[in-house]
Protein backbone atom coordinates (compact mmCIF):
# COMPACT_ATOMS: atom_id res chain seq x y z
CA UNK A 1 0.00 0.00 0.00
CA UNK A 2 0.88 3.45 -0.79
CA UNK A 3 0.90 5.79 2.52
CA UNK A 4 1.52 8.71 0.55
CA UNK A 5 -1.99 8.45 -1.30
CA UNK A 6 -3.63 7.63 2.23
CA UNK A 7 -6.57 10.32 2.68
CA UNK A 8 -7.17 11.65 5.98
CA UNK A 9 -10.07 14.01 5.32
CA UNK A 10 -13.00 14.12 2.89
CA UNK A 11 -11.73 16.31 -0.42
CA UNK A 12 -14.80 19.14 -0.88
CA UNK A 13 -15.39 19.69 -4.71
CA UNK A 14 -16.70 22.92 -6.45
CA UNK A 15 -19.66 21.52 -8.67
CA UNK A 16 -19.43 24.78 -9.83
CA UNK A 17 -16.16 24.20 -12.08
CA UNK A 18 -17.41 21.82 -14.32
CA UNK A 19 -19.35 24.13 -15.81
CA UNK A 20 -16.99 26.19 -16.94
CA UNK A 21 -14.94 25.46 -19.74
CA UNK A 22 -11.40 26.67 -18.15
CA UNK A 23 -11.88 25.30 -14.89
CA UNK A 24 -13.35 21.93 -15.84
CA UNK A 25 -9.74 20.30 -16.51
CA UNK A 26 -9.50 20.98 -12.77
CA UNK A 27 -12.09 19.59 -11.62
CA UNK A 28 -12.32 16.43 -13.57
CA UNK A 29 -8.22 16.09 -12.08
CA UNK A 30 -9.82 16.56 -8.29
CA UNK A 31 -12.28 14.41 -8.92
CA UNK A 32 -10.46 11.58 -10.38
CA UNK A 33 -8.44 11.62 -7.42
CA UNK A 34 -11.18 11.72 -5.28
CA UNK A 35 -12.69 8.76 -6.77
CA UNK A 36 -9.58 6.69 -7.30
CA UNK A 37 -7.91 7.65 -3.64
CA UNK A 38 -11.18 8.05 -1.17
CA UNK A 39 -14.45 7.02 -2.99
CA UNK A 40 -16.06 9.69 -1.05
CA UNK A 41 -16.12 13.60 -1.22
CA UNK A 42 -18.11 16.53 -0.38
CA UNK A 43 -19.88 18.53 -3.11
CA UNK A 44 -20.48 22.02 -2.94
CA UNK A 45 -22.28 24.43 -5.28
CA UNK A 46 -24.54 21.70 -7.06
CA UNK A 47 -27.51 23.13 -8.78
CA UNK A 48 -30.14 21.20 -6.35
CA UNK A 49 -32.48 24.14 -5.11
CA UNK A 50 -31.20 25.18 -1.30
CA UNK A 51 -34.96 26.41 -0.79
CA UNK A 52 -36.10 22.40 -1.55
CA UNK A 53 -33.51 21.39 0.07
CA UNK A 54 -34.59 24.13 3.18
CA UNK A 55 -38.06 22.78 3.14
CA UNK A 56 -37.40 19.40 2.82
CA UNK A 57 -35.00 19.18 6.23
CA UNK A 58 -37.71 21.44 7.90
CA UNK A 59 -40.67 18.71 7.40
CA UNK A 60 -38.39 15.80 8.54
CA UNK A 61 -38.77 16.14 12.31
CA UNK A 62 -42.70 16.23 11.75
CA UNK A 63 -42.68 12.86 9.68
CA UNK A 64 -40.81 11.06 12.47
CA UNK A 65 -43.31 12.56 15.06
CA UNK A 66 -46.07 11.29 13.08
CA UNK A 67 -48.46 8.94 14.97
CA UNK A 68 -47.13 5.55 15.59
CA UNK A 69 -50.28 4.31 13.95
CA UNK A 70 -50.04 6.60 10.83
CA UNK A 71 -46.19 5.18 10.55
CA UNK A 72 -47.31 1.26 10.47
CA UNK A 73 -49.96 2.01 7.80
CA UNK A 74 -47.55 2.41 5.76
CA UNK A 75 -44.63 0.04 6.50
CA UNK A 76 -42.07 -1.79 4.38
CA UNK A 77 -43.82 -5.18 4.75
CA UNK A 78 -47.07 -3.76 2.71
CA UNK A 79 -44.78 -3.04 -0.46
CA UNK A 80 -43.01 -5.49 -2.70
CA UNK A 81 -40.92 -2.70 -3.95
CA UNK A 82 -39.74 -2.64 -0.28
CA UNK A 83 -40.62 1.08 0.11
CA UNK A 84 -42.64 1.87 3.27
CA UNK A 85 -42.08 2.72 6.97
CA UNK A 86 -39.50 0.74 9.30
CA UNK A 87 -39.23 0.92 12.95
CA UNK A 88 -36.32 1.70 15.45
CA UNK A 89 -34.08 -0.85 15.41
CA UNK A 90 -35.57 -3.45 12.39
CA UNK A 91 -31.77 -4.09 10.77
CA UNK A 92 -28.54 -5.54 11.94
CA UNK A 93 -24.93 -4.68 10.52
CA UNK A 94 -22.54 -7.81 11.44
CA UNK A 95 -24.44 -9.22 13.82
CA UNK A 96 -25.48 -5.76 15.92
CA UNK A 97 -28.39 -3.66 15.82
CA UNK A 98 -28.84 -0.29 13.87
CA UNK A 99 -30.18 2.38 16.09
CA UNK A 100 -32.49 4.04 13.28
CA UNK A 101 -35.20 4.65 12.28
CA UNK A 102 -36.25 4.94 8.49
CA UNK A 103 -38.43 5.66 5.41
CA UNK A 104 -37.89 4.77 2.36
CA UNK A 105 -39.04 6.80 -0.72
CA UNK A 106 -38.20 6.39 -4.45
CA UNK A 107 -38.10 8.50 -7.86
CA UNK A 108 -41.33 8.62 -9.31
CA UNK A 109 -41.75 5.36 -11.40
CA UNK A 110 -44.54 2.59 -12.85
CA UNK A 111 -43.53 -0.90 -11.73
CA UNK A 112 -42.39 -2.60 -15.09
CA UNK A 113 -43.45 -5.81 -14.42
CA UNK A 114 -46.03 -8.16 -15.84
CA UNK A 115 -46.72 -11.58 -15.64
CA UNK A 116 -44.22 -13.50 -17.05
CA UNK A 117 -41.26 -11.37 -16.18
CA UNK A 118 -38.14 -11.89 -13.94
CA UNK A 119 -39.30 -11.62 -10.57
CA UNK A 120 -36.79 -8.96 -9.75
CA UNK A 121 -38.83 -6.46 -11.95
CA UNK A 122 -41.30 -5.68 -9.21
CA UNK A 123 -38.51 -4.40 -6.94
CA UNK A 124 -38.72 -0.44 -8.58
CA UNK A 125 -42.92 0.92 -7.70
CA UNK A 126 -43.94 3.55 -6.32
CA UNK A 127 -43.67 4.57 -2.77
CA UNK A 128 -45.67 4.63 0.31
CA UNK A 129 -47.11 7.80 1.13
CA UNK A 130 -47.44 9.02 5.13
CA UNK A 131 -51.22 10.62 4.99
CA UNK A 132 -51.10 13.85 2.94
CA UNK A 133 -53.71 15.13 6.07
CA UNK A 134 -51.30 14.48 8.53
CA UNK A 135 -47.90 16.47 6.69
CA UNK A 136 -49.64 18.72 4.15
CA UNK A 137 -46.81 19.48 0.87
CA UNK A 138 -44.23 16.69 2.17
CA UNK A 139 -44.46 14.49 -1.38
CA UNK A 140 -44.35 17.73 -3.05
CA UNK A 141 -41.46 18.34 -1.41
CA UNK A 142 -39.85 15.26 -1.26
CA UNK A 143 -40.60 14.26 -4.98
CA UNK A 144 -39.36 17.51 -6.13
CA UNK A 145 -36.03 17.03 -4.13
CA UNK A 146 -35.53 13.66 -5.64
CA UNK A 147 -36.30 14.97 -9.39
CA UNK A 148 -32.89 17.19 -8.86
CA UNK A 149 -30.92 14.92 -7.41
CA UNK A 150 -31.98 12.52 -9.76
CA UNK A 151 -30.88 14.38 -12.35
CA UNK A 152 -27.60 15.80 -10.29
CA UNK A 153 -26.34 12.19 -10.46
CA UNK A 154 -26.50 11.61 -14.01
CA UNK A 155 -24.65 14.48 -14.85
CA UNK A 156 -22.10 13.23 -12.38
CA UNK A 157 -21.85 9.85 -13.77
CA UNK A 158 -21.13 11.79 -17.06
CA UNK A 159 -18.21 13.75 -15.15
CA UNK A 160 -16.75 10.31 -14.13
CA UNK A 161 -16.23 9.58 -17.09
CA UNK A 162 -14.60 12.56 -18.22
CA UNK A 163 -12.85 12.11 -15.57
CA UNK A 164 -11.76 8.37 -16.30
CA UNK A 165 -10.76 9.38 -19.80
CA UNK A 166 -13.97 7.44 -21.35
CA UNK A 167 -16.31 10.24 -22.51
CA UNK A 168 -18.58 12.28 -21.30
CA UNK A 169 -21.20 8.92 -22.41
CA UNK A 170 -18.62 6.37 -20.98
CA UNK A 171 -21.06 5.01 -18.42
CA UNK A 172 -24.27 5.35 -20.03
CA UNK A 173 -24.44 1.59 -21.19
CA UNK A 174 -25.40 0.78 -17.40
CA UNK A 175 -28.60 2.83 -17.65
CA UNK A 176 -32.14 2.29 -19.15
CA UNK A 177 -33.99 4.71 -20.69
CA UNK A 178 -35.28 7.77 -18.20
CA UNK A 179 -38.89 6.06 -18.16
CA UNK A 180 -37.45 2.36 -16.82
CA UNK A 181 -34.96 3.90 -14.46
CA UNK A 182 -35.96 4.53 -10.11
CA UNK A 183 -33.46 5.27 -8.05
CA UNK A 184 -33.58 4.88 -4.23
CA UNK A 185 -33.71 7.23 -0.92
CA UNK A 186 -34.07 7.15 2.37
CA UNK A 187 -34.96 9.38 5.30
CA UNK A 188 -33.25 8.18 8.31
CA UNK A 189 -33.00 9.24 12.10
CA UNK A 190 -30.65 8.53 14.20
CA UNK A 191 -31.40 8.69 18.09
CA UNK A 192 -29.79 9.34 21.23
CA UNK A 193 -29.38 6.30 22.87
CA UNK A 194 -28.08 4.97 26.24
CA UNK A 195 -26.13 1.96 26.54
CA UNK A 196 -22.79 0.14 25.26
CA UNK A 197 -23.64 0.04 21.51
CA UNK A 198 -23.12 3.47 19.40
CA UNK A 199 -23.78 1.81 15.83
CA UNK A 200 -26.17 3.81 13.76
CA UNK A 201 -25.56 1.82 11.13
CA UNK A 202 -22.82 -0.28 11.28
CA UNK A 203 -19.86 -0.75 8.87
CA UNK A 204 -20.86 -1.57 5.12
CA UNK A 205 -20.30 -0.37 1.13
CA UNK A 206 -23.36 0.74 -0.72
CA UNK A 207 -23.84 -1.74 -3.61
CA UNK A 208 -24.96 0.81 -6.91
CA UNK A 209 -22.85 3.10 -8.87
CA UNK A 210 -23.43 6.07 -6.49
CA UNK A 211 -24.78 7.45 -3.12
CA UNK A 212 -25.81 11.41 -2.98
CA UNK A 213 -26.41 11.81 1.09
CA UNK A 214 -27.75 15.33 2.50
CA UNK A 215 -26.62 15.36 6.47
CA UNK A 216 -29.73 17.22 7.59
CA UNK A 217 -28.59 17.92 10.84
CA UNK A 218 -26.06 19.25 12.25
CA UNK A 219 -24.38 16.35 13.94
CA UNK A 220 -21.49 14.16 13.57
CA UNK A 221 -21.75 10.38 13.31
CA UNK A 222 -20.75 9.50 9.86
CA UNK A 223 -17.25 8.02 9.45
CA UNK A 224 -15.22 6.33 5.98
CA UNK A 225 -12.31 4.17 6.41
CA UNK A 226 -9.14 4.91 4.98
CA UNK A 227 -6.56 2.22 3.40
CA UNK A 228 -5.05 1.56 6.60
CA UNK A 229 -8.33 1.34 8.64
CA UNK A 230 -8.40 3.94 10.38
CA UNK A 231 -11.80 5.69 10.64
CA UNK A 232 -12.01 9.41 9.15
CA UNK A 233 -14.84 11.63 10.08
CA UNK A 234 -16.90 13.10 7.63
CA UNK A 235 -19.17 15.92 9.38
CA UNK A 236 -21.95 18.39 8.12
CA UNK A 237 -20.62 20.87 5.73
CA UNK A 238 -23.76 23.12 4.53
CA UNK A 239 -24.84 23.63 1.38
CA UNK A 240 -22.63 20.33 0.38
CA UNK A 241 -23.51 16.59 -0.36
CA UNK A 242 -21.41 13.74 0.65
CA UNK A 243 -21.08 11.31 -2.55
CA UNK A 244 -19.41 7.61 -2.06
CA UNK A 245 -18.85 5.12 -4.78
CA UNK A 246 -20.66 1.93 -4.74
CA UNK A 247 -19.44 -1.53 -4.87
CA UNK A 248 -21.11 -1.98 -8.89
CA UNK A 249 -19.31 1.14 -10.04
CA UNK A 250 -15.77 -0.08 -8.31
CA UNK A 251 -16.30 -3.71 -10.42
CA UNK A 252 -17.11 -1.87 -13.79
CA UNK A 253 -14.11 0.05 -13.23
CA UNK A 254 -11.85 -2.53 -12.68
CA UNK A 255 -11.09 -0.97 -8.94
CA UNK A 256 -10.41 2.45 -10.31
CA UNK A 257 -13.37 4.13 -8.43
CA UNK A 258 -12.96 3.04 -4.97
CA UNK A 259 -15.76 1.91 -2.86
CA UNK A 260 -15.10 3.00 1.12
CA UNK A 261 -16.38 1.07 3.89
CA UNK A 262 -18.73 3.55 6.09
CA UNK A 263 -20.35 3.82 9.41
CA UNK A 264 -22.68 6.06 11.27
CA UNK A 265 -22.22 6.29 15.19
CA UNK A 266 -25.35 7.15 17.11
CA UNK A 267 -25.35 11.28 17.80
CA UNK A 268 -24.77 13.00 21.32
CA UNK A 269 -25.95 15.36 23.21
CA UNK A 270 -29.84 15.57 23.55
CA UNK A 271 -31.22 16.56 19.73
CA UNK A 272 -31.61 13.35 16.98
CA UNK A 273 -29.12 12.96 13.59
CA UNK A 274 -31.30 13.13 10.30
CA UNK A 275 -30.14 12.42 6.84
CA UNK A 276 -31.37 11.83 3.45
CA UNK A 277 -29.03 9.02 1.27
CA UNK A 278 -29.98 9.11 -2.33
CA UNK A 279 -28.72 5.89 -4.27
CA UNK A 280 -28.47 6.11 -8.15
CA UNK A 281 -29.98 2.53 -9.49
CA UNK A 282 -28.32 0.84 -12.64
CA UNK A 283 -30.53 -0.94 -15.03
CA UNK A 284 -32.48 -3.71 -13.24
CA UNK A 285 -31.17 -6.00 -16.26
CA UNK A 286 -27.61 -4.93 -16.53
CA UNK A 287 -24.69 -7.66 -15.72
CA UNK A 288 -21.53 -6.19 -15.14
CA UNK A 289 -19.34 -8.75 -16.80
CA UNK A 290 -21.10 -8.09 -20.00
CA UNK A 291 -19.68 -4.47 -20.15
CA UNK A 292 -15.80 -3.92 -20.26
CA UNK A 293 -14.51 -0.56 -19.91
CA UNK A 294 -10.93 -0.04 -21.52
CA UNK A 295 -8.59 2.25 -19.65
CA UNK A 296 -5.42 4.11 -20.66
CA UNK A 297 -2.27 2.79 -19.45
CA UNK A 298 -1.98 6.01 -17.28
CA UNK A 299 -5.26 5.46 -15.26
CA UNK A 300 -4.80 2.21 -14.29
CA UNK A 301 -1.26 3.49 -12.95
CA UNK A 302 -3.20 5.65 -10.75
CA UNK A 303 -5.14 2.91 -9.38
CA UNK A 304 -1.75 0.63 -8.86
CA UNK A 305 0.20 3.64 -6.63
CA UNK A 306 -3.06 3.78 -4.39
CA UNK A 307 -2.09 0.14 -3.90
CA UNK A 308 -4.85 -2.00 -1.64
CA UNK A 309 -6.98 -1.97 1.59
CA UNK A 310 -5.07 -3.31 4.18
CA UNK A 311 -8.25 -3.31 6.50
CA UNK A 312 -11.46 -2.98 6.38
CA UNK A 313 -14.45 -3.82 8.83
CA UNK A 314 -16.85 -4.13 6.15
CA UNK A 315 -17.99 -6.84 3.59
CA UNK A 316 -18.40 -6.85 -0.35
CA UNK A 317 -21.49 -7.33 -2.30
CA UNK A 318 -20.68 -11.09 -4.10
CA UNK A 319 -23.21 -11.36 -6.67
CA UNK A 320 -22.10 -8.79 -9.21
CA UNK A 321 -20.39 -11.18 -11.62
CA UNK A 322 -22.84 -13.79 -11.77
CA UNK A 323 -26.45 -11.71 -11.74
CA UNK A 324 -28.30 -9.26 -12.85
CA UNK A 325 -28.34 -5.95 -10.92
CA UNK A 326 -31.78 -5.90 -10.16
CA UNK A 327 -31.53 -9.72 -9.14
CA UNK A 328 -28.53 -8.56 -7.10
CA UNK A 329 -30.35 -5.64 -5.31
CA UNK A 330 -33.23 -8.19 -4.53
CA UNK A 331 -30.95 -10.33 -2.69
CA UNK A 332 -29.89 -7.43 -0.70
CA UNK A 333 -33.25 -6.52 -0.05
CA UNK A 334 -34.80 -9.92 1.14
CA UNK A 335 -31.77 -10.39 3.47
CA UNK A 336 -32.09 -7.10 4.91
CA UNK A 337 -35.95 -6.99 5.16
CA UNK A 338 -37.31 -10.85 5.71
CA UNK A 339 -40.29 -10.14 6.57
CA UNK A 340 -41.00 -8.38 3.07
CA UNK A 341 -39.19 -11.25 1.16
CA UNK A 342 -41.27 -13.99 3.20
CA UNK A 343 -44.70 -11.88 2.21
CA UNK A 344 -43.54 -11.10 -1.48
CA UNK A 345 -40.52 -12.98 -2.73
CA UNK A 346 -41.57 -16.37 -0.93
CA UNK A 347 -39.07 -18.85 -3.42
CA UNK A 348 -36.57 -16.61 -2.75
CA UNK A 349 -36.81 -16.36 0.31
CA UNK A 350 -36.59 -19.97 1.47
CA UNK A 351 -33.63 -20.54 -0.59
CA UNK A 352 -32.26 -17.65 1.53
CA UNK A 353 -33.40 -18.69 4.45
CA UNK A 354 -33.89 -22.25 4.16
CA UNK A 355 -34.67 -23.02 7.90
CA UNK A 356 -37.40 -19.45 7.79
CA UNK A 357 -36.37 -16.75 9.88
CA UNK A 358 -36.53 -15.31 13.34
CA UNK A 359 -34.70 -11.66 14.42
CA UNK A 360 -33.67 -8.58 12.34
CA UNK A 361 -32.53 -8.50 8.57
CA UNK A 362 -28.97 -8.35 8.01
CA UNK A 363 -27.91 -7.56 4.09
CA UNK A 364 -24.33 -7.34 5.02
Amino acid sequence: MSQEVDFSAVPVLDYSLSNDANDKPKFLSQLRHALINVGFLYLSNHPVAQADIDLLVSYIPKLFTLPQEAKDKIRMVNSEHFLGYSRFGAELTKGAVDQREQFDFATRHICRWKEGDPEHYKLWGPPQWPDEKLIPGFREVLERYLDQVQDLSMRFSSLIAEAFGLGPDGLSQFYDTPELMQHRSKIVKYPVVSGSSDQGVGPHYDAGFLTFLLQASNHRGLQVQNLSGEWIDAPPIPNTFVVNIGKALEFVTKGIARATSHRVLSPKGETPRYSVPFFQNIGLDVRLTDHVLNFSPEILALRDKRGYVAATDSVNFSEFDREPSGKVNLIGRVKSHPDVGERHYPKLFRQIFPDGFSGKGSAY
